[in-house]
């Protein structure tokens, strides 16, 4: 089903997509709209569901433009082709923005520009980015811890567990223990004084985890340090990567955004 969510401004001079594909959920966010579209990641190729995402990796980069094209073809304006601000898994690499590339050509963009999802996040949140900042990312199969100084990825750490895996057996302590475990790799391994200056500002928390009390309690008590849920916590990423598709439409040329978007 598709989810609903508060109003977004409306950019009248812009034709662009923001897009978070995630592995449970696909958030879009189009130029002329002002809602976001939420709706389940998964395809239908005449022999049932098939999710062609998992855990943070495109499996079925054919399966994940057939979703897309379902989803916006009929979106797409009719003259010109969009601009397209895609977040991406901090630690997807090459690859998965290779394999998502491929996918978004269903959508005929102009211009693919890639953003790591907690730089969107921090953008989503209006964090200062000339601080250091850590994002705690908990989405449904996947759960990022990102540093980012001057608004760019300097350490990160991940792992294949998210709120999907909770159940009687999964309690939340297994994600705030995988969150902690992370957060003290960086700061053992951190030469500066960039990551314990971050936590002693305070995390923000991001993604469907975030939704859950419980889980940012636990979190706050596992890190010693404040730990601060952003906004509608489930759309940051989206809702930062289309701040920056109306930045880039506000500039002569994309080069600035393309250079913000692509520092890992």
């Amino acid at each position: 089903m598709t989810a609903r969510h508060r109003s977004w401004p409306w950019c009248r001079q812009c034709s662009g997509i923001a897009l978070d594909l995630g592995s449970a959920r696909t958030r879009v966010w189009t130029s002329g709209r002002r809602r976001i579209l939420d709706v389940p990641t998964v395809t239908f190729p005449g022999t049932g569901a098939t999710y062609p995402i998992r855990r943070g990796t495109i499996v079925d980069t054919p399966g994940t433009a057939r979703m897309l094209h379902r989803l916006l073809g009929h979106r797409l304006p009719r003259i010109g082709r969009p601009l397209l601000i895609l977040t991406t898994p901090v630690l997807g690499g090459v690859a998965y923005r290779a394999e998502a590339r491929t996918a978004v050509e269903a959508l005929r963009p102009r211009t693919v520009l890639t953003v790591p999802t907690a730089r969107a996040v921090a953008v989503a949140a209006d964090a200062d980015l000339t601080r250091p900042l850590l994002v705690v990312d908990i989405g449904a199969h996947l759960t990022e811890v990102t540093l980012l100084a001057d608004g760019a990825v300097t350490d990160a750490r991940h792992t294949a567990l998210g709120t999907s895996d909770l159940d009687s057996l999964t309690p939340p302590t297994q994600i705030t223990d995988a969150v902690a475990a992370m957060v003290t790799t960086m700061l053992e391994q951190d030469h500066t004084s960039q990551t314990l200056d971050a936590l002693q500002r305070g995390a923000l928390l991001a993604g469907g985890g975030a939704l859950r009390p419980d889980i940012a309690y636990r979190l706050t008590d596992r890190l010693h340090a404040p730990v601060q849920p952003v906004s509608a916590p489930h759309t940051a990423a989206v809702r930062g990567a289309a701040r920056l598709l109306q930045a880039a439409h506000a500039h002569p040329s994309t080069t600035a955004v393309t250079d913000a978007a692509h520092r890992h």
